[in-house]
């Protein structure tokens, strides 16, 4: 999944209002923030293989440190316990540790049976991923809601409120469907250096929240 991790980061932000939109973004990307550094470590593997699914050519062949059910819970609670540290805001560090999390779940429905339970352990996946008119409409539906959650509840206090934001749902809808229609990467190197490229993503939605106020 994609621009759905995407909407539960915009969703969260009507549970935890006082907490910034980076962070909240951050929560339920992490798992795919993290995975290119272990990809480059070499903690993780990932082979190109076009047709694995009809969504993606992606053959995720390890990936317990980034994508486990037990190691995102404990990335969750890691994340979380930081971000109280630093803000004592406890809803905040609650919806963030489920954030992190949602993201294993998420890709639990989408995925074919790759998505480890720990490290190890079995590997589980729904396969929404062999259908694209299937995937988009769940995840198309997500990111619409999400979107409409946050700007139901916030306002632009100036152009770089707006702008930003419409800026940011625009290009993360052209990657989406870039990298659903376009080729596979040609090597798996490219592949990792373009997965850096996520790290925009909450800096990026930090940046716009911050000319944004809440109406309610």
């Amino acid at each position: 999944m994609f621009v759905g991790h995407f909407a539960v980061g915009f969703a969260a932000k009507r549970l935890a209002p006082r907490a910034s939109l980076g962070v909240l973004m951050a929560a339920p990307t992490l798992a795919d923030l993290l995975w290119p550094i272990f990809l480059a470590l070499g903690w993780e593997q990932v082979r190109i293989d076009p047709g694995n699914t009809a969504v993606t050519p992606l053959d995720f062949v390890s990936y317990p440190i980034s994508h486990s059910l037990l190691t995102m819970c404990g990335w969750g609670v890691l994340f979380a316990l930081v971000y109280w540290l630093l803000s004592h805001y406890t809803r905040g560090a609650v919806v963030i540790a489920l954030g992190v999390v949602s993201h294993w779940m998420l890709d639990f429905v989408t995925h074919r049976p790759d998505m480890p339970l720990y490290p190890g352990g079995p590997r589980l996946g729904l396969g929404l991923w062999n259908s694209i008119p299937g995937t988009l409409a769940v995840e198309l539906a997500m990111y619409a809601a999400g979107i409409w959650l946050y700007v139901s509840m916030t306002r632009g206090r100036d152009r770089t409120g707006r702008i930003s934001l419409l800026a940011f749902v625009a290009v993360s809808l052209l990657l989406y469907v870039g990298a659903m229609f376009g080729g596979p990467p040609p090597n798996t190197r490219v592949l990792m250096v373009s997965a850096f490229a996520g790290w925009v993503v909450p800096f990026w939605a930090w940046g716009f929240d911050r000319h944004r106020e809440i109406t309610g």
